[in-house]
């Protein structure tokens, strides 16, 4: 017998659309989704990891204690971005770094570097 016959004869016109499927169910429920995400928020000293920056195996520990729930790593960005958070990178500056000096650099002698000498005519 034809699918499209038995979806119609099981549930009507319903039975004829088609529609996104659903998915598996979200492992944590919304309570504790926000819970999480105000863990996030308050950062990882405050939940006793030594770093200063979160990264994603440290969120899966914490919701693996908090919540006893499992993800795998590669899903712990999409969760997070689910909640509002986006990837961040802290950039890497040296504590003692001259800011002056740093500023001349870029300012000045990188761009004396960077040019090029005028090309020569052709005879």
């Amino acid at each position: 017998m034809n699918r499209w016959l038995q979806w119609y004869e099981a549930l009507g016109i319903d039975g004829l659309l088609t529609g996104i499927p659903p998915g598996a169910a979200p492992k944590l429920t919304e309570q504790q989704r926000t819970e999480l995400e105000a863990l996030v928020e308050a950062g990882p000293q405050s939940t006793g990891y030594q770093s200063g920056v979160w990264t994603g195996p440290m969120i899966g520990d914490l919701i693996e204690q908090r919540f006893g729930v499992r993800y795998h790593n590669p899903h712990i960005p999409r969760l997070l971005h689910q909640l509002g958070f986006s990837v961040q990178r802290p950039r890497k500056r040296l504590a003692r770094a001259d800011l002056l000096a740093q500023e001349y650099w870029l300012r000045e002698r990188l761009p004396a570097i960077k040019k090029k000498p005028p090309h020569a005519a052709v005879s």
